[in-house]
């Protein structure tokens, strides 16, 4: 029997988002929503707006001349932008427990490895493509927060070459897809981000399959022991990448998104 709604009812601490998440979503969805209300947020958290001007300061943006305002940093990046790095920032402790320290690093990396490729394609909005590639792994908190000594197992038996979902319902009788569909559910994100979660393993079942194609390859092309035959070469072909150049584009990547995790650490 599945236990999908069975392990998330049992992680408490998930059952609602950071606040800080929810006010600039609200914000967010607002018609007239103003740069300002935004950066209220960001300037009464300072963790927050020392992240935001270091980022901004570093080569992730390469803006030309140093900037110590955070109101200038705010409009620079613009709204979008600045409510992505919220997320990110605000989903880091949740993300780096105990289970697994890397989730949110390797979240940080599809996150950015989707914003680059959307920018180098057009094939999709770059912002919308950053925030999805973060949140494709939602799932997998639920899984470490019900049982982290259980998904030291799964990792283990995945080092040796098993299948990531096959290994989480052997020992969960669920994986991270199931659970991050039910969270994705219950915190009643965009339908854009709940397809990612539900699909990014399976891009052709869902009914927007290009940004879930997406996610899928840079899930891929990031991970540590990257196999270029798990790369989606049709997909590759759609984009006008030559699959000769995919090591040159999984080292683009990565470097882009190692200064991403640094200032945002």
């Amino acid at each position: 029997m599945d236990k999908t709604i069975e392990l998330v009812n049992s992680v408490k601490d998930i059952h609602a988002m950071p606040s800080v998440i929810v006010k600039a979503l609200n914000i967010m969805k607002k018609p007239t929503a103003s740069m300002k209300e935004l950066g209220d947020i960001v300037m009464y958290d300072q963790s927050l707006t020392i992240k935001i001007l270091a980022l901004v300061n570093s080569a992730y943006y390469g803006f030309s001349q140093q900037i110590s305002s955070i109101n200038i940093a705010l409009s620079l990046l613009g709204m979008v932008k600045v409510k992505n790095i919220i997320v990110a920032v605000a989903m880091k402790p949740m993300m780096s427990n105990q289970g697994d320290k890397e989730l949110w690093k390797h979240s940080m990396r599809v996150a950015a490895g989707c914003e680059y490729l959307a920018n180098l394609t057009k094939i999709m909005d770059s912002d919308e493509a950053f925030i999805a590639g973060f949140v494709h792994d939602v799932g997998k908190i639920v899984l470490h927060m019900s049982n982290e000594k259980l998904y030291t197992k799964v990792l283990s038996a995945v080092s040796e070459g098993a299948d990531i979902l096959d290994a989480e319902r052997k020992y969960y009788d669920s994986d991270h897809v199931k659970t991050g569909s039910l969270l994705a559910k219950r915190w009643q994100l965009p339908i854009l981000l709940a397809n990612i979660i539900s699909y990014h393993h399976a891009p052709s079942l869902s009914s927007i399959p290009v940004p879930c194609n997406l996610v899928c390859l840079i899930d891929t092309l990031v991970q540590e022991n990257f196999n270029q035959n798990a790369v989606d070469k049709d997909f590759i072909k759609t984009l006008g990448i030559d699959f000769a150049d995919i090591e040159d584009l999984r080292e683009a990547i990565l470097q882009k998104a190692e200064v991403l995790i640094s200032e945002l650490a």
